[in-house]
């Protein structure tokens, strides 16, 4: 199966998807504007189909992987959506507890992109968890469009309960060893920063992947260590960061960042062109690395 990355396409192409995935332009908009700037020989029709997710391109660990056991896992969340749902993966290893870690979807709820990447974790050691923020209206729909949707018709201060809950539960899960962290993408990331403002007790490694950043009044209450992953081309998510990091430095918060030159928002995400294969791999060892050395 031949991937397409973002060289091959116009940024402006990049840069309009990412208004569309984000919900700052209608459906209609997006396919005007990209008539806009196709290519000769290929329409605008068939560009969106090459920007739009192909998850089978983003399964690197099976939910039958012989290393590790996954399961649907279920919790309450009386302050958001009641009961939760979301994919939980271990080493397959008896009688062992494990690091636990919190992944968190994107604006589109738990699609099998996130999934991987808690089983992902699971192969390093970790127990992971990633809840579905769209349990409470029947959980991902299978289509990243409809799942956009259904996310933003849910009160966010509903959905960071969720997550706090999901935080909360996770570290203290019997396979846990009580020892817990949060990584996030997009709306993801921006979670795992408010999770480090509300949950000092819980939260002890932050790794969100091109989040908005919480406000600099807020910083002071962190006491998690934080690995920061931006893209070099996300002038929308990075032009929040000075400010940021003078809050963090202000307020002795450890800290670690990097931005990835040339990289566009969602790098990580390897079921879209906007997935840079070596920004990917590198962000991803470091945050193996940093969650082995802050959690283990």
């Amino acid at each position: 199966m031949t991937r397409k990355t973002s060289a091959d396409f116009d940024q402006r192409a990049l840069d309009l998807y990412d208004d569309f995935a984000h919900g700052r332009i209608s459906r209609r908009d997006f396919y005007q504007r990209m008539a806009a700037v196709a290519v000769a020989g290929v329409s605008a029709e068939a560009m969106i189909q090459a920007l739009m997710p192909n998850y089978a391109l983003a399964q690197q660990v099976s939910t039958d992987d012989p290393r590790i056991k996954t399961q649907t896992f279920e919790y309450d969340s009386p302050k958001g959506g009641g009961r939760m749902k979301g994919h939980l993966a271990h080493p397959k290893k008896e009688n062992e507890k494990f690091p636990a870690v919190l992944v968190i979807h994107e604006n589109r709820g738990l699609n099998p992109y996130i999934a991987d990447v808690a089983r992902r974790l699971a192969t390093e050691g970790f127990l992971a968890f990633a809840p579905d923020a769209l349990s409470p209206l029947g959980g991902y729909p299978g289509s990243d469009d409809e799942g956009r949707k259904l996310q933003a018709s849910r009160k966010p201060e509903e959905m960071l309960e969720d997550f706090m809950a999901a935080a909360a539960v996770l570290q203290k899960h019997p396979l846990s060893t009580g020892k817990a962290g949060a990584v996030g993408f997009c709306y993801g990331g921006g979670v795992v920063n408010e999770l480090a403002v509300r949950l000092p007790e819980v939260i002890q490694a932050g790794v969100p992947f091109y989040g908005r950043q919480p406000a600099a009044a807020d910083v002071p209450k962190i006491k998690a260590s934080l690995l920061i992953h931006y893209a070099g081309n996300d002038t929308r998510i990075n032009d929040g960061w000075p400010a940021y990091e003078q809050a963090l430095k202000a307020a002795g918060v450890k800290y670690e960042s990097f931005i990835y030159a040339g990289a566009n928002h969602g790098f990580h995400n390897d079921s879209t062109p906007r997935f840079d294969e070596a920004a990917a791999k590198l962000a991803w060892q470091r945050t193996v690395d940093f969650f082995r050395t802050k959690l283990v």
